[in-house]
């Protein structure tokens, strides 16, 4: 595949000129701004995180920040997910729906203050939305992209490295809440949470400044923990079901339809612009939605086009995301299928680039 040519469309990260030495070999573009995506190899970087622990530059997960008296509002208008009851220092997983209910992005909120929000994005312009509904309904508040990139800490050694860097207080932090701890004179928001299924953190790192002290003291508390660089792992977020805005889902489709249901209040989620849209698919229901796949075969090719799944000849759903799982020693994918075949153990054939492929349904994800 041919190479990406740098200029400053693609932003480097803060974190950049440590990625490099650690030797990355390949990105992807997200945000408009660099996502490391391999180290060692997909395969050894997948083994590494589940069993130690990896610092990944996400910097890529923007900041839409949201500040003024009409905050709360706004970002109420935004999801139809009920945050009357969010406390300042959580973290909430929100669906963001237009006005035909169809997903913008999949963020994590995270309330600073009654009057001062972080939207930490997936890929998407999303800032261009949120602008256009604070103008058109003439709100008082200001939205900005601050200064502020994500370093996530992942792995079964994420609390060992994060306690030896920011003290043992941040172990206390419960999952989807942040607290604010001390780096250099620098007060910075850590969450719990993560694009992984190994646990770990997020830190919001508050100015560029700091951003490579950072990096380098967390790898050098790190030595004897096995510490790399890494990035989220293709295999792994097949395997724990991570949906990816973009692959997995678009503003094609409902939170509904990408199982997201759990996370929409839509009876209480008023002044969410996609309500009355979302108020008639549930109650008529997805009539297709996201499910786990096993595909038979050896090593899957790289997914980087739609999969159709087909039955006796007719189109039944895509495959969006597909690896292959060293662990699981199978095929894993992600895929959108239709109601008729969406049962588990159901039989269906994928169409890959590489040929057809036997799959089977599955109830769950592996992880």
């Amino acid at each position: 595949m041919a190479l990406i040519s740098p200029s400053r469309r693609v932003r480097r990260t803060m974190f950049s000129d440590g990625v490099e030495a650690a030797g990355v070999k390949a990105y992807t573009v997200y945000n408009h701004m660099l996502l490391p995506t391999v180290f060692e190899s997909v395969q050894d970087d997948y083994h590494h995180l589940k069993e130690a622990v990896q610092v990944w530059d996400v910097a890529c997960e923007r900041q839409v920040e949201l500040r003024g008296p009409d905050a709360a509002r706004l970002m109420q208008m935004l999801t139809p997910r009920d945050l009357r009851g969010m406390l300042p220092g959580r973290c909430f997983y929100v669906p963001i729906v237009d006005e035909t209910g169809g997903m913008l992005n999949d963020p994590v909120a995270v309330k600073l203050a009654e009057d001062r929000w972080w939207i930490s994005i997936a890929d998407s312009d999303l800032m261009l939305w949120v602008k256009g509904i604070a103008n058109g309904y003439r709100l008082d508040v200001l939205i900005d992209e601050p200064d502020v990139s994500p370093l996530a800490i992942q792995g079964p050694k994420a609390d060992d490295l994060m306690a030896r860097v920011f003290g043992d207080a941040v172990r206390d932090i419960r999952f989807f809440r942040f607290g604010m701890f001390d780096f250099q004179g620098r007060s910075l928001a850590v969450a719990r949470s993560g694009y992984s299924k190994q646990g770990g953190f997020e830190i919001y790192v508050d100015g560029a400044d700091i951003g490579m002290p950072l990096w380098n003291a967390l790898f050098e508390a790190g030595r004897d923990l096995d510490v790399r660089a890494g990035c989220p792992n293709l295999i792994e977020r097949v395997e724990g079901g991570l949906l990816s805005y973009g692959n997995d889902m678009t503003d094609d489709n409902t939170p509904h339809e990408c199982g997201l249901g759990r996370f929409c209040d839509t009876q209480t989620a008023i002044g969410c612009i996609g309500r009355d849209a979302l108020l008639r698919v549930a109650k008529e229901g997805p009539t297709k939605q996201v499910r786990a796949l096993e595909l038979d075969g050896g090593p899957v090719p790289p997914c980087d086009r739609v999969w159709d799944i087909e039955a006796n000849g007719k189109r039944v759903g895509q495959v969006t995301s597909a690896a292959y799982s060293p662990d699981f020693k199978t095929n894993v994918a992600i895929g959108m299928v239709r109601m008729t075949h969406w049962d588990s153990g159901t039989e269906v054939q994928v169409r890959t680039t590489d040929g057809m492929r036997d799959a089977v349904v599955r109830e769950d994800f592996w992880l």
